[in-house]
């Protein structure tokens, strides 16, 4: 049950309307005091049952949050952290608040960081995006997500399972056996990244494959810029997106306003100036903060990394939560490329393969309707062919998403202490 949802709360009602249920009608008042009246109890269960909040939250009286202004003087516990954690008490950092039995699966991100999931029906909390985009029980979905290792596919058939979808685990790839797929099973829906999306429709159309029973779409993982919104609504695909992480589950997302994404029932979320604790003004621009009512993954104070900003009063749809921007870009240099995310750390791990390389930039476009991105490498000489090629296949490796090569001349890359250069336009 997410904190402070009535007891009478209809899901049956609420399954035939456009609402997941009442919490999202709910006064914001009596929102905001059912989530501060959860928080001290939270608080004290991850310290009380799990070691690393047992030393992180030691000088916090968890009785004596029950504020934004109490919560906002706790420490940010960032995602670039994790790792470090993870590996210094393996698997999960010490950060887990019930037994091993209790879990379901272990999940392996790229870092790598370890995620979990119990048998907590929709752990991940996805259901509600889902139904705001119109889905329903008896609708079939096909998940393009990938099931191995990564946590997005039963991430998604977790949620899409709460609401009562058949789920196709399509996984990710494989595009014609994808077409025969949709041509046999006739899914109404999709979630996946938009871009895979995208690539099933152009080879539909040029290979005739009939996909006109997908009807609606839950994306993300990427951006998804308005002309691709439009290629979308053009081709009868009413298609909304979710925002999340591995780490904390939904986030906030779109619903048939299009204004702003609506922040999740479970989740308390700070916008604060990157680099600190701090919360800024509604509607400046700074790091999502996020804190969950997850009991067996209690995160508390959960820097994403990302950028967005609160926007001002409700949805036009009728849902009451506060709402942010949406993805604004990372924080820190970290991006997120064809939905997988690259660090700093993976570009230099690159560049130390191959001595050659004297500096390095990974620049990231967006190019027909695509990301694309290109390392920018000085090498004396100009370079061969064959470090292209290999420079290519450790891209491919170490950053788990194919790249180009350039060979610029020494001396010719930006002093400007960038390792990746964001320079995505969709407009």
């Amino acid at each position: 049950m997410l904190a402070g949802q009535p007891a009478t709360a209809d899901r049956g009602t609420a399954a035939m309307s456009k609402f997941y249920d009442a919490l999202e009608t709910r006064d914001p008042a009596e929102r905001e005091r059912a989530q501060m009246a959860a928080l001290p109890v939270q608080l004290a269960h991850a310290k009380a049952n799990s070691p690393f909040f047992a030393d992180w939250l030691k000088d916090i009286d968890p009785a004596a949050v029950t504020s934004r202004a109490a919560l906002a003087t706790l420490p940010v516990l960032r995602k670039s952290m994790l790792g470090a954690m993870q590996k210094k008490a393996p698997p999960m950092g010490g950060m887990l608040a019930v037994p091993m039995r209790g879990v379901r699966h272990i999940f392996m991100s790229p870092g790598p960081i370890f995620e979990i999931d119990t048998d907590e029906a929709d752990f991940f909390r996805g259901a509600r995006g889902m139904h705001a985009a119109g889905f329903r029980a008896d609708d079939i979905v096909l998940n393009t997500y990938s099931y191995h290792l990564t946590p997005a596919g039963m991430m998604m058939e977790s949620s899409l399972r709460a609401i009562g979808c058949a789920v196709i685990p399509a996984g990710t790839g494989n595009t014609e056996l994808q077409l025969d797929a949709i041509e046999a099973i006739r899914p109404t829906a999709y979630v996946g990244t938009p871009s895979f999306l995208r690539i099933l429709l152009e080879k539909a159309k040029e290979t005739g494959r009939d996909v006109s029973s997908i009807t609606k779409a839950v994306v993300g993982a990427e951006a998804f810029p308005p002309p691709l919104r439009k290629d979308f609504n053009e081709r009868g695909i009413f298609a909304l997106q979710g925002y999340g992480t591995a780490d904390l589950g939904s986030i906030a997302y779109e619903s048939e306003a299009i204004e702003g994404m609506i922040l999740d029932e479970g989740v308390i979320v700070e916008i604060v100036r990157p680099g600190t604790g701090d919360p800024v003004a509604e509607g400046e621009v700074g790091e999502v903060v996020v804190t969950t009512f997850n009991k067996a993954y209690p995160l508390v104070r959960f820097g994403t990394g990302d950028l967005s900003a609160i926007l001002a009063g409700p949805s036009p749809c009728g849902r009451t939560n506060a709402r942010i921007k949406g993805w604004m870009g990372r924080a820190d240099q970290r991006t997120k490329v064809k939905g997988m995310f690259v660090d700093p750390e993976q570009v230099i791990a690159v560049q130390k393969r191959h001595p050659e390389l004297a500096k390095v930039r990974l620049e990231v476009d967006w190019i027909d309707k695509a990301d694309c991105m290109t390392l920018k490498a000085e090498v004396a000489g100009g370079g061969s062919p064959d470090l292209a090629k290999a420079v290519e296949a450790s891209i491919q490796t170490l950053c788990k998403v194919r790249g180009g090569v350039s060979f610029v001349a020494p001396g010719s890359l930006p002093n400007d202490g960038k390792v990746i250069a964001d320079d995505r336009k969709y407009e």
